[in-house]
Order: C-alpha cells, then sequence, then structure tokens
C-alpha cells in the first residue's frame, strides 16, 4: 500500500520540483520576461486572459478529438487489413510508410487552398499525424498470433473472421491502447501546428497572436493548457486499458 501510494504522489512531486526550478531559475539569474517568462506570470497570464484562453481551448480540443477519431476509426480498419492479409499489407504498407515520411506541416498550406483557413485544415493534420501510430501497432498486434495456434483452430474449423474476432481482436488490444495513448499528444500536435499557420480560432492562434504582441507569458500560458489538455487525455486512455487489458498486465502496471 505503501509502494503505491508514492508511485501515486511521485508524478506530483517532479511536477511541482520542476515548476519550482523553473521559479528560482528566472529569480536568480533575472532573466527577462520576454526570454522565459516565470511560472508566476505565466499563471498571471493564464488568470488575466482566462476566458479568451478557455474559448480557444475549446476550439483546439473538438478539432483535435474529432481528427483522432476519424483517425482511431480508419486506423483501426486498416490495421486489421494489414495485419490479417499479407497480399493487402505488401501492397498498402509501402504508401503508407512514404505518406507517413512527408512533414504534416508542408501539406498544411495544401489543405488552406482545399478547405480554406478554418477548423478543417486543424482536423485533418490531427488526423494525419495520430492515424499511423494506430494503423502500425493494431497490425502489431494481429502479428503477435502464433501460427501454430491459427492452425489448431482451423483444424476445429474456425474460419479466417472468427480468429480474427475471437483472438486477433483481444491480442492487438495492449497494442491498440499503447496507439492512443500516443497518437492523441500527436493529435494535438497537429492541431496547435495548423492553427498556428491556417487558423483564426484555438490555442496555437492564441499563442501566435500573442507572439505577435511579443506576450510570451500567454505564449506559456497556451503550451500550459495544451500540456493540461494532452495530459488529462493520456490519463482517461490510461484508465480505460487498465479496465479493458487488466489480463495484459502485471505487478505495479495492473494496480488501480
Amino acid at each position: 500500500m505503501k509502494n503505491n501510494y508514492r508511485h501515486r504522489l511521485a508524478p506530483w512531486i517532479a511536477t511541482a520540483a520542476f515548476f519550482i526550478l523553473w521559479e528560482l531559475a528566472c529569480r536568480i539569474f533575472n532573466i527577462d520576461v520576454f526570454i522565459l517568462p516565470s511560472p508566476t506570470r505565466v499563471v498571471e497570464a493564464l488568470y488575466e486572459n482566462l476566458d479568451g484562453i478557455l474559448v480557444n481551448a475549446a476550439q483546439t480540443l473538438i478539432a483535435t478529438l474529432i481528427g483522432f477519431a476519424i483517425a482511431v476509426f480508419f486506423g483501426v480498419i486498416m490495421g486489421l487489413l494489414l495485419g490479417s492479409i499479407r497480399l493487402f499489407y505488401d501492397a498498402m504498407y509501402p504508401l503508407m510508410i512514404s505518406f507517413n515520411s512527408i512533414p504534416k506541416v508542408a501539406i498544411i498550406p495544401i489543405l488552406v487552398i482545399w478547405f480554406g483557413i478554418g477548423t478543417v485544415p486543424a482536423i485533418i493534420t490531427a488526423f494525419t499525424l495520430s492515424f499511423f501510430p494506430i494503423v502500425v501497432n493494431v497490425a502489431a498486434g494481429l502479428a503477435t498470433i502464433e501460427p501454430e495456434l491459427k492452425d489448431v483452430l482451423r483444424s476445429l474449423g474456425a474460419h479466417r473472421y472468427q480468429i480474427l474476432m475471437k483472438i486477433g481482436l483481444p491480442r492487438s488490444m495492449p497494442y491498440f491502447f499503447a496507439a492512443l495513448k500516443i497518437s492523441i499528444g500527436l493529435a494535438f500536435i497537429g492541431t496547435v501546428t495548423a492553427e498556428t499557420i491556417a487558423s483564426n480560432s484555438g490555442i496555437g492562434y492564441l499563442m501566435m497572436s500573442a507572439s505577435g504582441s511579443f506576450n510570451v507569458p500567454l505564449v506559456f500560458a497556451g503550451l500550459v493548457v495544451v500540456a493540461a489538455m494532452g495530459i488529462t487525455m493520456y490519463q482517461i486512455f490510461a484508465k480505460i486499458e487498465k479496465s479493458v487489458t487488466f489480463w495484459a498486465l502485471r505487478g505495479e502496471d495492473a494496480r488501480g
């Protein structure tokens, strides 16, 4: 029980220590606020601009979740196809690798030409960044099924679909949730990046406007808000993972 308590407390202690050291460094070395604002100045900026931050944060969160949900839907389908059909894997995987190698910031101007400035480029950028890890992890989960197990199931009369649903999907669940925890952060990165280039709302837009007026504390406030949203979504998926894939977790990881 004491061990578990320490593990729960450790992230809060580490975070508090980080912000304390940041504050002390700014005060001791007298760092200019235009270079690195102290945490207290960031908190002041958060408080002074709370209404605007909340509105823009809601816009960023909605765009991110829409793009992420689309990525999950199509990523799971593509991962299942890649992991269960060898011919489909051979045909599509090189194309997916090539697409994933393209810097997504390079396609944002194209999205602006196609869809204009607004939410759509942010949603699509969030989708493109979070899609690939989901596909790869779902396909990798299916690849962990032993050929001997497949042979046994076929000898018992199981069809490919039954093997996929009864064995493949449960096996891929730990990989799937690992992909979700990675992809949600990438989705936020995609949304904020698109908002800094091609949007008139959202945290990315707020940060660009603040940097244009040299309001550096507000820029850092935007970063803190995005980080907080990312951590919250990560923790939500981690909790769901523990309840769904508890059988795959061991030791400390299996505890609530």
